[in-house]
């Protein structure tokens, strides 16, 4: 199917991200609004049955947010997984090298985030490195598919088998990735999304959990509604994630259409990477297949020296031009404030992770951009890094 998008009446402007609309979601949310049934209900089945679809997942449950995706998986798996009767605290091994939701959802889980560096080339987790920080009161791991790019899946789960502890996948920027053929939502024991305004699906806000695993799938069906196994029947600790009917429907036309609008932001990537490759200042996160990674966003770092212009004056300059380039993450998690002051992290801690932060950017791919855009984009690099 064709897929268009109206055009904006708005100052000409390539943004890195546009949301989806059309007049279909306009209509079913109102019809949402006008029946008076607005939360969880035969709407957000569908979404949660044509996603389930869509990705080859045996059980997908919605939820308020990817935070929330993430919180009631590491949950899920501390109440499986735990003996109450043990002195420490469960940790999860995750990347310092992602938004801090990755690490809030293991603390609101009551367990200890512990960081494990990552790949220069990739931005993923390291396997070896994580694999060091596994101790006995591990519970999970968590790897990041970083702006869409599958962490190394593989050796995760192989890990995770190996210690009996789970893989909760960080998929918030991954739909439509796969992994050696298989889909990211199929490969690990639990696989969150997110559905935030800016991600490849998206339903303003929201998320949701993949499984094939019965037990959690049980657990995670009641956390998320205040630890319920039917109305008024609490059998664990719960919470209020419970998706609204009008956000489901906003998600439920773009199933159908994720793999069109992926290819177009693989194209944009492509074509970006094609122009710039030959900038001997600008290096992109190393992509072995393209055809395997969502593209959430094209991540590049720069060699300020090389460049003779930083990272934050590029960023600046572009934006200046109209091209909303942007930085996601300038400070990696065990360095922002929290983390300092609760666990003592500081420089040095991690150096893969803060090299990147302090030299990654984003440009825009988003699959309403036309050709111009692009154009224009790659010109405007091109003149600012070699000046």
């Amino acid at each position: 199917m064709t897929v268009t998008q109206a055009p904006q009446n708005k100052i000409p402007s390539v943004k890195i991200a546009k949301p989806y609309m059309d007049d279909e979601i306009v209509r079913s949310v109102e019809e949402i609004l006008r029946s008076g049934f607005l939360v969880q209900g035969k709407v957000v089945k569908q979404f949660e049955s044509l996603l389930a679809g869509y990705l080859g997942a045996r059980y997908v449950f919605a939820v308020n947010s990817g935070t929330a995706a993430l919180h009631s998986s590491i949950l899920a798996a501390r109440l499986e997984l735990w003996k109450e009767n043990k002195k420490g605290i469960p940790e999860v091994v995750t990347t310092p090298l992602s938004f801090a939701a990755t690490a809030n959802a293991a603390i609101h889980a009551d367990c200890k985030p512990v960081f494990a560096d990552v790949n220069e080339e990739t931005f993923n987790l390291d396997p070896d490195l994580a694999s060091e920080r596994i101790g006995e009161d591990t519970i999970a791991i968590e790897p990041v598919d970083v702006y869409g790019l599958p962490a190394e899946l593989e050796k995760f789960n192989s890990l995770a088998r190996s210690r009996n502890i789970v893989v909760v996948e960080d998929a918030a920027e991954a739909i439509g990735a796969s992994f050696n053929g298989r889909k990211v939502g199929t490969i690990s024991n639990l696989t969150c999304f997110s559905t935030y305004a800016t991600k490849n699906l998206h339903t303003g806000e929201g998320g949701f959990v993949a499984t094939d695993r019965q037990s959690l799938a049980e657990k995670i069906e009641m956390i998320r509604s205040q630890g319920q196994a039917s109305r008024y029947n609490q059998r664990t600790i719960g919470y209020n994630f419970r998706m609204l009917e009008m956000v489901a429907a906003i998600g439920i036309p773009q199933i159908r259409i994720i793999d069109e609008l992926n290819s177009r932001r693989r194209k944009n990537a492509v074509e970006l990477r094609e122009r710039l490759g030959k900038l001997d200042s600008l290096t992109f996160q190393r992509v072995d297949d393209p055809m395997s990674h969502a593209w959430y966003m094209l991540a590049l770092r720069i060699d300020e020296r090389a460049a003779k212009i930083s990272r934050d004056a590029l960023v600046t300059k572009l934006r200046e031009r109209g091209i909303e380039a942007d930085v996601s993450w300038p400070v990696p998690i065990h360095l922002q404030p929290y983390f300092r002051e609760t666990f003592g992290y500081k420089e040095g801690d991690y150096p893969v992770s803060e090299r990147i932060c302090k030299s990654v950017f984003q440009l825009p791919i988003q699959p309403f951009l036309t050709d111009g855009d692009i154009e224009r984009t790659a010109s405007a690099v091109t003149d600012l890094v070699s000046r």
